[in-house]
């Protein structure tokens, strides 16, 4: 008996109620990026239920070429985050259980952005000096500041609208692995300040032809109390992680885990544990939707990676069991068509299918948390703190 819970990184659905106070009132990644392109076909999506779910949300409309269907293979809804905050980190962790209020911290946009202290106590202990200091697209402050960081053999430090202190560096200047201790030094000065998360942005090539390479990682704030993964793994129940799972929830209740740095890579390991793992929960982030085209505004990106990942659904739902069951949902909205380049607070899909079952209404859930305690339903492992179960 498995479950397989696949987040479709920033795969959001409409506007949240809150939206406006984060600047994102009229946002809607799935049906702006639809109309922006002339319409979507996922047939797969749309049989279990992907066009019925606009319906549900007020003030939206569909989801140009996903139509509603009178039978559904999935179960459909839509989920309203209750946590503050619009990032992976406070995505992931209301779906594994946790509620954060207040939010992580942010940093201010404008120069400089991090407090001095921090800085000072940074170029310290790294023997480099920090140089951008401020809110920027990773890929533009690349660009801005790629050469002199290479001159200077010095970090790229910058920050976004979420809670992140992220770190560039050239890998024929700054080694990865000096790089990833630079940024256990950071997640280490950011705990105080309670930051969602330090990234490492390693890129290569020369000033004007530079590109990030896939050797990203994450470092994440400890949540303060245990998730789903931790329950499950209490109970003897297996979790494996796939993508940046890992570093999302730093580990916490990890059976196993593959970090593959693409959607490809991740479907292909996602199909391995659905047929080689007998048990447990295999939780997986499919990032190419966020990383390579909503931040970067590209409404055909975005759709080239869904049709992808519907041709690659309806090969794989093939190899699951008839106990098994799948969920499909999103972490935030990254709306290709809105302005910025920031994330932006939306409701998020719901799909949880089971072979051979008919799917129903799940209809609006208050809070993502609703996911955590439908594993917990499933596995039977007793209740978590938070949410109400959509198994049954």
């Amino acid at each position: 008996m498995k479950a397989i819970l696949i987040v479709l990184d920033s795969v959001g659905i409409g506007a949240a109620p809150d939206a406006k106070e984060y600047g994102d009132e009229g946002a809607a990644t799935l049906q702006n990026m639809a109309m922006k392109i002339g319409g979507l076909s996922l047939p797969v999506l749309q049989s279990m239920g992907l066009g019925n779910i606009p319906a549900i949300i007020p003030d939206t409309g569909g989801i140009r070429g996903v139509a509603s269907v009178d039978q559904p293979l999935a179960g459909w809804g839509a989920m309203r985050e209750v946590s503050e905050g619009k990032d992976t980190i406070t995505g992931h962790w209301e779906i594994a259980g946790i509620k954060l209020r207040p939010g992580l911290h942010l940093f201010p946009h404008d120069y400089p952005s991090f407090p001095e202290e921090l800085v000072a106590e940074f170029e310290r202990r790294t023997g480099r000096e920090l140089i951008g200091n401020k809110a920027a697209s990773g890929t533009g402050i690349m660009e801005e500041l790629g050469e002199e960081s290479m001159r200077k053999g010095a970090f790229i430090c910058y920050t976004s609208a979420d809670s992140v202190f992220q770190i560039e560096a050239h890998v024929d200047v700054i080694p990865l692995e000096e790089l990833y201790h630079a940024c256990e030094i950071a997640r280490e000065l950011c705990d105080p300040l309670k930051v969602g998360r330090v990234i490492a942005r390693p890129f290569r090539g020369e000033p004007g032809d530079f590109e990030r390479t896939e050797d990203r990682k994450d470092y994440a704030y400890l949540p303060d109390h245990p998730t789903i993964l931790e329950k499950l793994r209490d109970n003897n129940i297996p979790v494996y992680a796939v993508g940046k799972i890992e570093d999302i929830y730093s580990g916490r209740g990890i059976t196993e885990s593959v970090h593959s740095g693409n959607m490809k890579d991740a479907q292909k390991v996602v199909r391995q544990f659905t047929r080689d793992k007998s048990d447990g929960l295999i939780m997986a982030n499919f990032i190419d939707f966020d990383m390579h085209y909503g931040h970067r505004r590209d409404a055909e990106g975005y759709a080239r990676a869904l049709r992808q990942v519907d041709k690659w659904l309806g090969d794989y739902i093939q190899d699951l069991d008839a106990d098994d069951m799948l969920i499909l949902t999103a972490d935030h909205g990254n709306d290709p068509t809105f302005k910025g380049t920031d994330h932006t607070r939306e409701y998020v899909p719901l799909l949880c299918y089971v072979p051979g079952r008919d799917g129903a209404e799940l209809g609006m859930r208050k809070g993502f948390y609703d996911i955590a305690q439908s594993l917990a339903d499933f596995f039977q492992v007793g209740n978590m703190p938070h949410g109400c179960s959509f198994i049954g």
